[in-house]
């Protein structure tokens, strides 16, 4: 393990969990207590749940913020390359050294901690101590029982799309995953909600009439869409018309409307129209449908007159967002597109291609450095829906049989490890 702050936390307080976490927060606030309760002293928190979309709508937030002139703390999850992405603190990735020594106080009086709760709580305190205008917290899994879902008084929280995923540990249906995700709505906090199906969304109201949190739901309280190549967000009291959003998708429109709504709604501070605007336009996230432009690893098929992208997306929902824009890049520039999938094992690979398939010409099967989905269990499935595949053995070998086509449309997504490999690659 070459990442000094993930190696330090896994030493503190053991390897982290995936689908076996624990759902049981006493340790957590009990730890919490014990260092002062600073989760309960933060600079306003939006709090943000949901199965896609969610570190979208956090680059967004933030990056309007920033613009604003504002400072933000920011706790998501995954990482790509290094744990300190995960603690973004004054608007800066925290260093290794203060994340060392605020995790030893963290496991100094919390040794029963899982790692995640560990992360949380060091976020907690971290954030406690800096200074910031807003605090964005992204829930690891679920809502209702993750760690971050110990913050009592929340300026707002926010439900991105859901969809089916994590259902061995949070139910098999949209029902029960929406049941989780609605447990973070709180009293007295507004809940800005993204466009739901109707059986979520009953879940969603259904609990925040029970908390007697105020609903702004898009289509109905709120709604944001593209409009002669603008994005315009609408709310009872405001309309925005602003620039498309910088990153790439039907979906980011979605993300960056969400994003604005809520710094609208939230009451938590007053942003101009012009740093709405300059946020939209020049918000980064890694890996998600990113491009590759200039590096060795996308060379071979740009030089063929191909184009690379990227991206994270790992279940089927986001495969179904993925299909989408392979689409509509095809109805704009024609070409084919090879889709290269890389998978953890205990993902759900036949509902990952099955949504991905009418976006893909061609799918070519890789491994993980990790566990995962063998590329073989990949082909077979991608055959059933007629497709031609390829089974690689590494990813440099998925790119060399990809640039065999004339001007190849790639796409690497299916998993945060993947993105990163390939990301690695083309900045080596």
């Amino acid at each position: 393990m070459d990442d000094p702050v993930q190696q330090r936390f896994v030493e503190l307080f053991g390897p982290e969990f995936g689908h076996g976490k624990p759902f049981n927060l006493s340790t957590l606030r009990n730890t919490l207590e014990a260092l002062g309760s600073p989760h309960l002293a933060l600079p306003p928190v939006i709090h943000v749940a949901g199965t896609n979309g969610k570190g979208s709508t956090i680059a967004f937030m933030s990056a309007i913020a920033e613009t604003a002139g504002l400072k933000v703390h920011a706790f998501t999850k995954p990482h790509l390359f290094q744990m300190n992405e995960r603690f973004v603190v004054s608007s800066r990735f925290a260093d290794d050294l203060t994340l060392f020594a605020i995790a030893a106080d963290v496991a100094h009086v919390g040794t029963e901690l899982t790692q995640f709760d560990a992360q949380a709580a060091t976020a907690f305190q971290l954030f406690h101590e800096y200074h910031a205008s807003l605090t964005f917290l992204e829930t690891g899994m679920g809502g209702r029982d993750d760690s971050t879902n110990v913050i009592e008084k929340p300026a707002a929280s926010v439900i991105t799309p859901i969809g089916l995923d994590h259902r061995d540990a949070l139910g098999a249906t949209l029902v029960e995953i929406a049941s989780h995700k609605a447990g973070i709505l709180k009293r007295g906090a507004p809940a800005i909600i993204a466009r739901q199906t109707p059986e979520v969304m009953a879940v969603i109201e259904a609990r925040a009439e029970e908390m007697g949190a105020q609903l702004f739901r898009c289509g109905v309280e709120w709604d944001a869409y593209a409009s002669h190549r603008r994005l315009v967000v609408q709310t009872e009291a405001r309309a925005l018309d602003l620039p498309l959003p910088s990153l790439q998708g039907r979906h980011q429109i979605d993300n960056a409307g969400l994003a604005c709504a809520t710094l609208l709604l939230s009451g938590a501070v007053e942003i101009d129209e012009v740093a709405f605007a300059t946020g939209v336009e020049t918000a980064a996230w890694p890996a998600r449908l990113q491009p590759l432009t200039r590096g060795a690893f996308s060379a071979p098929i740009r030089a063929a007159g191909g184009e690379v992208w990227i991206d994270a997306g790992h279940n089927a929902a986001a495969a179904a967002v993925l299909a989408r824009a392979l689409i509509d890049m095809k109805a704009r520039r024609g070409g084919e597109s090879t889709v290269i999938i890389g998978l953890r094992k205990r993902k759900d690979a036949a509902a990952f291609i099955e949504a991905i398939a009418p976006g893909a010409d061609r799918i070519v099967a890789a491994p993980l450095r990790e566990e995962h989905v063998e590329p073989i269990e990949i082909a077979r499935l991608a055959r059933q829906h007629g497709k031609p595949v390829y089974a690689a053995s590494s990813l440099s070998d998925a790119m060399q049989n990809a640039a065999q086509l004339p001007a190849p449309r790639v796409l690497i997504c299916g998993s945060f490890l993947l993105a990163a490999e390939a990301l690695a690659a083309e900045n080596a």
